[in-house]
């Protein structure tokens, strides 16, 4: 299958089940909601060494938010909900409660079953002058600070998400397979529901299971690397001189697929040698994106095998 000149293979990526947390960030003006959001999802590109992975999913306007003010939805995805009742609140704390002007909700408030901690945990910095306030069965702490108030739900729900969704786009020369990850990164940015936790949404560093090292579990995906050709059993396309990887995480399925599929169409060009995936094999992983199966299908494009 091409787009243009572009091979799509006939391949699959294979992606884990996660749990995820989604929070709502607001403040008095945009640039300090995307502040606190960019500063609180740092380091959390992948849970290889991370302690979650994270992302913005999309900035919000003043009436998309439960308090009137401008806002940013963040998405954070761990192993496990105690993963996250470990992360969220440390990062919440260290870098939205420290940032001007903002307030943090849940933005999984109809998710009962599991919830982590918020508030319940940052309300004792106020040193026992905090207050909580119930509204509609949803608690909130006011904590005070040197500008007024951080307001912040006690808990917040935690969902079933799906992670490790990828495209692995090789290109002649870095310049275009940059440019073309750009294209892709861009194009999933404008979807709800999902993320690419990477820096910039691009990966260079892409990964295999495994290593020479013993006490490593991940190693660098030799097969992509273009100086080690002749050294190891390459997967580059004779032509290519540089591989990038997209990874996606989101909140199901269809969100996944759907951010895959604009992907694919928007990186495929000129120059754009190949598009693939990375898969074990389909033994690891419990959710297989068919390449081919995304740009045929009419509906949510799932693809999953």
């Amino acid at each position: 299958m091409y787009i243009g000149q572009t091979l799509i293979e006939d391949t699959f990526a294979e992606a884990f089940r996660m749990r995820f947390a989604r929070l709502v960030v607001t403040a008095a003006d945009p640039y300090w909601a995307d502040t606190a959001a960019r500063h609180a999802t740092g380091d959390a590109a992948s849970i290889i060494a991370c302690d979650c992975e994270a992302g913005i999913e999309r900035a919000l306007s003043a009436d998309q938010t439960p308090d009137g003010r401008p806002g940013v939805a963040i998405l954070f995805f761990g192993r496990s909900a105690e993963s996250l009742a470990s992360a969220v609140p440390r990062r919440i704390g260290q870098c939205v409660m420290t940032c001007a002007t903002t307030a943090v909700f849940d933005g999984l408030p109809e998710l009962r079953e599991e919830r982590i901690p918020l508030g319940k945990h940052l309300r004792f910095f106020g040193d026992g002058f905090q207050k909580s306030k119930l509204i509609a069965s949803r608690r909130y702490w006011r904590v005070p600070v040197m500008d007024g108030e951080f307001l912040v739900e006690e808990s917040a729900g935690v969902g079933k998400g799906v992670a490790g969704g990828n495209l692995i786009l090789q290109a002649v020369d870095p310049a275009t397979g940059l440019a073309a990850a750009r294209r892709a990164v861009e194009a999933t940015a404008l979807l709800p529901g999902v993320i690419a936790p990477f820096p910039g949404g691009v990966v260079r560093s892409g990964s295999k299971v495994g290593s020479r090292y013993k006490r490593l579990i991940a190693s660098t995906n030799d097969a992509y690397c273009p100086t080690l050709r002749g050294r190891t059993e390459t997967r580059l396309h004779p032509e290519a001189q540089c591989a990038y990887e997209i990874v996606l995480d989101g909140t199901d399925e269809a969100s996944v697929a759907s951010a895959m599929r604009a992907a694919i169409l928007a990186a495929a060009g000129p120059g754009v040698l190949q598009i693939g995936a990375g898969n074990y094999g389909g033994k690891l992983g419990k959710f297989h994106f068919h390449l081919h199966a995304l740009l045929q299908s009419t509906d949510d494009g799932s693809g999953r095998s």
